[in-house]
């Protein structure tokens, strides 16, 4: 089958970079595809799922809304927090290996997770689930940048950014089966126990698919820039957790201050690793990563079409569970129109025309526009939503899809081999930063808007929802122009 060129960053065909052997050979190509973005979907599935079982949860284990919130969030935070010392790791130590002993923390965190007594127990093992899948997710990259060259690394890039975003809008989906469901009287235990069976055969099938790991001299003698880490780290801890928090507890004073000292280290952050890298060293991120023609432009627009992304799926959670009165399971189903159809976008957009490729980005975020605003018009009033929402749907998950899935693909499509740990935790990270700016800064929005309206219902829930979705559309606006503002290097 023929498909059309990738394009570059906004102009230039994109060419295949050589590698010492043609991995087409390798008839464990597919297989071992199809284990990363099970493994990938896996993992995603997590950071939402948890969503629509919040109020069980709440219910049984007599939780706080703190506690449901660090329930929800402690993953994500984990999960960002360690993400590019997980790249760095398999740089190190093997990507296959360092998949593997991320897959098996995972799995076990999930078996802890189901089993839990108290909310406390949930809050612990939902971080160590987390920091399993920062092991797990950024070899995931690595191993599809170093196994595949030429279109079927293009091919396995475009399933990898459709799988990213679908299994936002997945995991609301499943967990809204699985707790209505009520398997067994285990109510919201199965979002979490569903993982232990995948995770076990994804283990033993990786012992056998996976390729054996094998790194050349300077690779294996690359530091692990330890304060690079800690600054980072700290970085991004004091960023999510007032985010996270920040609505639930009214924005205290700290939650400001640590806001404040997030920016202070960020900047630390790349003064330290500007001066490590004149002097030789062996920066968390590579400056040649950073540099990568179009990079800046991509890392942009992957913050905004997450938090678009986040945002959107978070706001109307909170409308149909809470407004409309929706089960789980008919909240989850709400999803799957976008869902279905920025997997099939994200799946194709590579055989439409060559001649359109260019234009897919921002034509992306404008299909966005006005389709997040139909989503919000069509719940106008308390009403229920009809043709018009649905029509909505499908073009928010076209919108989002085209946004996102060639902006990833061109973004890592040139990066040289031994760059991809690097470029694999700075996509990765931005991407679930991105997530979590949207529902923090949406979320937070919407809430506000809700309390103000007075009474909660159908109709103030209603007017919250559409005030997000005239904010979402404007984010989207920002990111259809962006490429017009940020100019490549």
């Amino acid at each position: 089958m023929t498909t059309t060129p990738l394009t570059g960053p906004d102009s230039a065909p994109v060419p295949s970079p050589a590698t010492s052997k043609d991995p087409g050979t390798d008839n464990r190509r597919g297989p071992l595809l199809a284990l990363l973005l099970a493994a990938q979907f896996m993992a995603l599935l997590d950071v939402f799922i948890v969503n629509v079982a919040a109020p069980t949860i709440g219910t049984e284990l007599h939780a706080s809304g703190a506690d449901l919130q660090l329930v929800i969030a402690g993953y994500t935070i984990t999960y960002s927090v360690l993400l590019i010392t997980g790249a760095r790791l398999g740089d190190r130590l093997g990507h296959a290996r360092v998949h593997l002993a991320g897959l098996a923390l995972f799995t076990a965190a999930s078996l802890a997770c189901g089993l839990a007594q108290g909310s406390t127990e949930l809050i612990v093992f939902r971080l160590v689930q987390g920091s399993g899948s920062a092991l797990m997710i950024p070899q995931v990259l690595s191993l599809i940048q170093r196994n595949f060259t030429g279109e079927a690394r293009v091919r396995a890039l475009g399933m990898y950014a459709a799988v990213i975003a679908v299994g936002a809008a997945a995991g609301q989906i499943v967990g809204g089966v699985l707790v209505s469901a009520d398997l067994l009287g285990t109510g919201w235990r199965p979002v979490f126990l569903v993982n232990v069976p995948v995770g076990v055969v994804l283990l033993l099938v990786g012992r056998r698919v996976l390729p054996k790991d094998g790194r050349s001299e300077p690779e294996r003698a690359r530091a692990l820039d330890l304060p690079g880490l800690l600054l980072l780290a700290s970085a991004i801890s004091l960023l999510t957790v007032p985010l996270v928090l920040g609505q639930e507890e009214g924005w205290p004073l700290w939650s400001w201050l640590s806001l404040v000292a997030a920016a202070v280290l960020f900047a630390s952050f790349c003064v330290y690793e500007s001066r490590l890298a004149r002097r030789g060293g062996a920066p968390l991120i590579a400056p040649r990563v950073l540099r990568h023609p179009g990079m800046g432009l991509a890392v942009f627009r992957i913050v905004a079409v997450m938090a678009v992304n986040g945002g959107f799926l978070f706001a109307l959670t909170l409308h149909v569970q809470g407004g409309l009165g929706f089960s789980a399971l008919r909240a989850g189903l709400t999803f799957a129109p976008t869902a279905i159809v920025f997997g099939v976008v994200g799946l194709t957009w590579r055989r439409w025309p060559a001649a359109w490729q260019r234009a897919l980005t921002p034509l992306g975020f404008v299909i966005t526009m006005p389709s997040v605003t139909g989503v919000g018009l069509a719940f106008e009033g308390g009403d229920r939503g009809g043709a018009v929402l649905y029509v909505a749907y499908v073009g928010v998950g076209a919108g989002l899809a085209l946004a996102f899935s060639p902006t990833l693909t061109r973004a890592l499509a040139t990066v040289r081999p031994e760059d991809a740990a690097d470029a694999s935790g700075l996509l990765s990270s931005v991407a679930q930063l991105g997530q979590l700016l949207g529902v923090a800064v949406f979320g937070t929005l919407f809430l506000n808007r809700l309390e103000s309206l007075g009474a909660p219902g159908a109709y103030t829930s209603a007017k919250a929802l559409l005030a997000c979705m005239f904010a979402l559309a404007g984010t989207a606006a920002v990111g259809a122009v962006s490429g017009l503002v940020l100019r490549r290097r």
